[in-house]
């Protein structure tokens, strides 16, 4: 989880980046003894990823609710619909969202500023965690602000959640500090920082 203000650079707008080509998956060896439906499941849940897209006004009121729900639980709610809205309409924001028939799975928020991006929101639907949604999309808005030619991200986590800091961690984002009452005066946030060209953003689709 992360939540901060957003740190506004010149008027631009980033647009998504081009659609890499696919990654060809290579099928794992299988046991002789392994039964054949297991091993067709297997690849299907591995290339069952939907693509990423910019976020639409439409999407406002869901990406909200996510964050009130799931990311904001014990401190309030602070990206209301309209607080979405304003990002989705900004022109140094990239709101980015993974849906799948209708249905919101994934949302990041993303500044840009004139040489650092910021990492405002990350959060992926309860039911839908464990499929690299999550890493999917974070890869992609990584991937615009290395386009942009920016030189870092920045991202605050909550101080109590462990598994998003060591999700964070295996991206290559290092620990810089931590800032005491972040997070209304109620929870400690972990601040991190990931400089871009590094493991995980080049070659990202």
């Amino acid at each position: 989880m992360n939540q901060a203000g957003p740190s506004r650079g010149p008027a631009f707008f980033w647009a998504a980046p081009t659609e890499c080509g696919a990654r060809q998956c290579r099928r794992p060896r299988e046991r002789a003894h392994a039964p054949r439906r297991r091993r067709e499941r297997k690849i299907i849940l591995v290339l069952a990823i939907p693509s990423v897209r910019l976020a639409t006004p439409g999407d406002a009121r869901a990406i909200a609710g996510l964050s009130r729900d799931f990311i904001e639980y014990g401190l309030g709610w602070s990206y209301t619909p309209e607080r979405i809205l304003r990002a989705i309409r900004s022109r140094t924001t990239n709101v980015a969202v993974i849906e799948d028939r209708g249905d919101l799975l994934a949302v990041g928020i993303m500044d840009y500023g004139d040489a650092a991006a910021h990492l405002v929101l990350l959060g992926v639907q309860p039911a839908q965690r464990r499929r690299g949604l999550g890493r999917h999309i974070l890869l992609w808005l990584e991937q615009c602000a290395l386009t942009a030619g920016l030189e870092k991200i920045g991202v605050e986590v909550r101080a109590d959640n462990p598994g998003a800091i060591g999700f964070y961690a295996a991206l290559g984002y290092g620990a810089r500090s931590r800032v005491p009452g972040y997070y209304r005066g109620v929870v400690d946030a972990v601040r991190l920082e990931k400089v871009l060209g590094s493991t995980g953003v080049e070659g990202a689709g």
